[in-house]
């Protein structure tokens, strides 16, 4: 035998496969990709329609500094210039005065004007450029061209006024002593010769030296070129628009788009409680996912897939049941249990019976306990006729006896033959509602039914209610030992998977595998129209009306599509209905 039935290990790193998986996954929330991408595109239409007439022309400002010597390589306009303060007084409001008023602006266009300038700093670089936007490519170049104009003029007469104010102070430092020193001069002449003269002579030499000092500071000041800079690069009327068009702004949005829809559906994935992808699955229940049933086109077909138009969901009950047949831990006691996480059961009655089927045809002797009592339909929608197994129950007054249904608890003896069309027949043991499912399940008679699968070529399937939402199914998990899980990867939380194998090991089971399936068809139309038929009163099923000799009212099955009118349903169980014809209900 070949152990399939293994602790789903983490697989290798292989960079391209899980980049392919990660990929996938991300694909499942098509409807926020597409968002982003709506949003992008939007947005490139505003882009591409707020810049369709929008010019701008550019001028460059090279700055210098005040100097003697311009051709001194000892000088660094970098010290003497503070590149970051011009560029704020060049967008300052005093240059915007300035320039309103050459440009004849008033008051009310005056915000407009200031706001469409853009003065920047190329790196490493004494430039100032003069950007302006504009609704005309006119109107952006001349309105660049005055902005560069009246921020040279306000440096010109900033300079000067600093040469000025400098040479005014020198100046008045000199008066005072040019004065002395007329002063002075004067009363040297009238002295006659001697000491007092000479001394004289030396207080004038001294007043003449520093006269001449701050005359030699004044002329320097005046020497100064105090050119504020000049204009490498005036401003032209733009020949095209600034924006990048329709085209390129609707392709940019797109882009742009498509990386936030991306970023938002990996943020939904990383925050999904649902596993994203069939390796979840099998990390959660450590055990191997045996099969993926394909989407019902039907819309909700025949509970037996045998005969279907579309054979793929046959033929993967087949791959199902024959990985199965194949796991040592299942081949040694050929007893497995069927389940659903919560909610509906109905995928899973229908894999329990198709695995019944499929087990039939290798030609098995199969026996299908529905050990749901509290919803149960099997024998309403399946094709079923008298049998006479199991031979434990043969005892008077069980209906394969003859006589009519005893008034015991479930199992009752009551066993019916499904046929199964190409695939052959299977018994089956319907549901019954239960005063005390818990016991009815534990009870010696289910125990020995169970143990059918202990004969020779024989092989007992049982379908349980959802395992989250009743214990029915721990209780029998010991006798069965093999647990299939029947669920929608995208109805149930990771969380869920795996306290499932938690609870199935705690009570002594093997969780043998998972089979996935698709969203039910219009389950999402029905919403939570999915329970089962009301509750029957105690005493009031038919083996009561049986006592009384009232006629036995047929149960009423969960709604199914109508069969033709030569055809019937089936209420008790006694006689076939066309397999093709009996649809699958709600559970």
């Amino acid at each position: 035998m070949i152990e399939t039935n293994r602790p789903a290990a983490a697989p290798a790193d292989d960079e391209p496969d899980l980049l392919r998986d990660q990929f996938r996954q991300l694909l499942r929330y098509r409807r926020l990709i597409g968002a982003g991408i709506g949003v992008g595109l939007l947005g490139g239409v505003y882009l591409g329609i707020s810049t369709a007439d929008t010019y701008v022309a550019t001028a460059d400002v090279v700055l210098r500094a005040p100097t003697d010597d311009p051709f001194n390589p000892s000088l660094a306009p970098d010290k003497a210039i503070n590149i970051g303060s011009e560029r704020q007084v060049a967008l300052s409001s005093s240059i915007a005065n300035e320039a309103a008023k050459k440009l004849g602006v008033g008051a009310s266009g005056f915000a407009a004007l200031r706001s469409g300038l853009q003065v920047t700093n190329p790196p490493q670089t004494m430039v100032l450029r003069f950007t302006y936007t504009a609704d005309s490519p006119k109107e952006a170049a001349k309105r660049a061209n005055t902005m560069t104009e009246a921020y040279l003029l306000k440096r010109q007469e900033a300079l000067d006024a600093t040469r000025d104010k400098m040479v005014k102070g020198y100046k008045e430092q000199r008066d005072p002593i040019a004065k002395q020193l007329d002063e002075l001069s004067k009363e040297i002449a009238r002295m006659p010769a001697g000491a007092g003269r000479d001394a004289a002579s030396s207080s004038k030499t001294d007043l003449q030296s520093e006269v001449g000092g701050y005359n030699t500071k004044i002329t320097k000041l005046e020497a100064l070129d105090m050119t504020p800079g000049r204009v490498t690069s005036a401003a032209t009327a733009p020949t095209a628009t600034d924006g990048p068009g329709v085209i390129m702004s609707l392709a940019l949005g797109a882009a742009v788009g498509l990386a936030l829809g991306l970023l938002a559906a990996w943020v939904r994935l990383v925050f999904d409680p649902a596993p994203r992808s069939e390796g979840d699955v099998a990390r959660a229940l450590r055990a191997p996912v045996l099969g993926y049933l394909p989407r019902d086109r039907t819309g909700g077909g025949p509970l037996l897939a045998a005969g279907e138009a579309d054979p793929r969901l046959a033929e993967e009950y087949r791959s199902v049941a024959f990985r199965l047949a194949y796991d040592a831990r299942f081949a040694d006691r050929r007893r497995l249990l069927v389940v659903a996480p919560r909610g509906s059961s109905e995928t899973a009655a229908a894999v329990a019976v198709n695995l019944a089927a499929s087990f039939a045809e290798t030609g098995k002797d199969v026996l299908l306990i529905e050990a749901d009592l509290r919803t149960p339909v099997l024998a309403s929608q399946l094709p079923t006729d008298a049998g006479g197994r199991p031979r434990w129950s043969q005892t008077p007054g069980s209906p394969s006896a003859g006589g009519r249904h005893a008034d015991t608890e479930w199992p009752d003896g009551r066993q019916l033959v499904v046929d199964a069309g190409e695939s052959g027949s299977f018994d089956l043991i319907p549901g019954e509602r239960a005063r005390n499912v818990p016991r009815s399940l534990t009870s010696a008679r289910a125990t020995r039914l169970i143990s059918e699968a202990d004969s020779p070529n024989s092989t007992v399937v049982v379908l349980a209610p959802p395992v989250l939402s009743y214990a029915d199914a721990l209780a029998l998990v010991d006798r069965v030992d093999g647990v299939l899980v029947v669920c929608d990867p995208r109805a149930v939380h990771r969380t869920d998977l795996s306290r499932i194998r938690e609870l199935i090991s705690g009570a002594g089971g093997t969780v043998l595998g998972a089979v996935l399936h698709a969203p039910l068809p219009g389950e999402k139309r029905r919403g939570k129209d999915t329970a089962g038929p009301a509750p029957v009163a105690s005493g009031a099923g038919p083996q009561a009306a049986a006592k009384s000799g009232k006629p036995v009212p047929q149960p009423q099955p969960i709604p199914y599509e109508v069969a033709e009118p030569e055809q019937h349903i089936p209420g008790d169980g006694t006689d076939t209905v066309a397999l093709r014809t009996v649809r699958m209900g709600r559970r």
